[in-house]
């Protein structure tokens, strides 16, 4: 069997909710390796994941998705004797020694203090063996070999990152407008890090968007279902409110009047789903319809709070994230979506409540609106190696 060692992230500091925090954890983890012959083991902040060889991929897709946890590594374990340590900390040197590695640190973690030897002993003693293959270098090293002395010895070289945060399902539920770029598969990210369940909805207005954009946003789906474990995807067609909001709406106000719209369907979704919120991938400033101004005007039309998680950050601060959960290759693709069309050249830039409201209503859409949201196509997605 191989083991691989978690650390937890935030949740170790939730005091009385810390029990329910690893349940979900553990749950969680279990949801992603369904199927996989494992055994999972909690203990002192360090979870603990055994399993066979042939399934070692799928357990480190789970842990560079798992909401939770701020690392993790492949390791070595043996008893806590000295002798034992030296033999697996010399193995592990070995591999750095064929991968070119010519310096190396020993780091030791002492969780167990009824070892008779402190951390800086220990790294001193095992360290003496090791140096016959590479030198010693504690400031600036090729490789630094990790020594955890718990219940067992935890031995490793190579670690990877977690994606920190809270368990998905440790927090309520909420609605993501999902669209086809960058900034929103990154807000429902954002959000599912904090322990939020997310469900998306997606605005579709064939044909003048594509198939392609579609099965764009279906794929961010995908990626997003990777970490919050399972989504649902409902396809409202847009096309009709479109072309009313062109008919009937000042051009300059088109884009501000379809995101009331948009707002309106995700009221009525927000409330069969039982979502607690509607998030957006809005950042102040971005584009026209992201003004304070604009923003309040649609958030005067929905009948649940909005979560705008992005409003803080920078659009290179949103790309870097983007890579990190893989949804930036597929944001780029050249498949424009309903916000695009039909976009004024002069859009208005600090929208009034009062003027929105008289123009949604001369504009008489309502049972369109609910036609459209009754017309909706719903897909799930689940978590899936397979997908990456």
């Amino acid at each position: 069997m191989i083991t691989y060692l978690a650390k937890l992230g935030e949740l170790t500091l939730n005091g009385s909710n810390l029990h329910e925090f690893e349940r979900l954890l553990v749950k969680n983890t279990k949801t992603y390796l369904e199927g996989k012959k494992t055994n999972i083991i909690l203990h002192a902040g360090r979870m603990y994941i055994e399993c066979l060889e042939e399934d070692s991929k799928d357990v480190e897709f789970t842990l560079n998705h798992l909401l939770g946890i701020t690392g993790w590594a492949r390791t070595s374990v043996c008893e806590c004797d000295l002798e034992q340590m030296k033999k697996e900390v010399y193995k592990v040197a070995l591999k750095e020694k064929e991968k070119g590695r010519k310096t190396f640190k020993i780091e030791t973690r002492r969780a167990m203090k009824n070892f008779p030897m402190n951390s800086y002993e220990i790294s001193c003693e095992v360290a003496d063996d090791v140096e016959s293959l590479m030198k010693v270098d504690v400031h600036n090293p090729d490789c630094t070999i990790n020594v955890e002395v718990r219940e067992k010895c935890y031995i490793y070289s190579e670690s990877g990152k977690g994606c920190r945060g809270l368990p998905v399902g440790s927090s309520s539920k909420g609605l993501l407008l999902l669209s086809g770029g960058l900034d929103s598969p990154v807000a429902g990210y954002r959000m599912l890090r904090r322990g939020m369940r997310i469900e998306c909805i997606y605005f579709h207005s064939y044909p003048y968007t594509s198939e392609e954009a579609q099965k764009k946003v279906e794929t961010l789906a995908q990626k997003l279902a990777n970490y919050g474990l399972q989504l649902y995807l409902n396809i409202v067609p847009f096309t009709d409110v479109q072309m009313l909001i062109k008919q009937k709406a000042p051009e300059a106000w088109s884009t501000l009047i379809l995101r009331v719209c948009m707002m309106k369907v995700a009221n009525i979704l927000a409330k069969r789903i039982n979502a607690s919120c509607i998030i957006t991938g809005e950042s102040l400033g971005q584009v026209a319809s992201q003004t304070i101004e604009n923003m309040t005007v649609t958030e005067h039309f929905a009948e649940f709070p909005i979560l705008r998680p992005l409003c803080g950050m920078d659009k290179e601060e949103i790309i870097n994230t983007s890579y990190f959960i893989d949804t930036y290759n597929t944001s780029i693709l050249p498949y424009e979506d309903c916000c695009v069309l039909f976009s004024p050249k002069h859009p208005v830039l600090r929208g009034r409540i009062e003027d929105a409201e008289n123009i949604y209503t001369e504009m008489q859409i309502d049972d369109l609106i609910k036609k459209s949201y009754e017309e909706r196509i719903i897909k799930k997605f689940n978590c899936s190696s397979e997908s990456k």
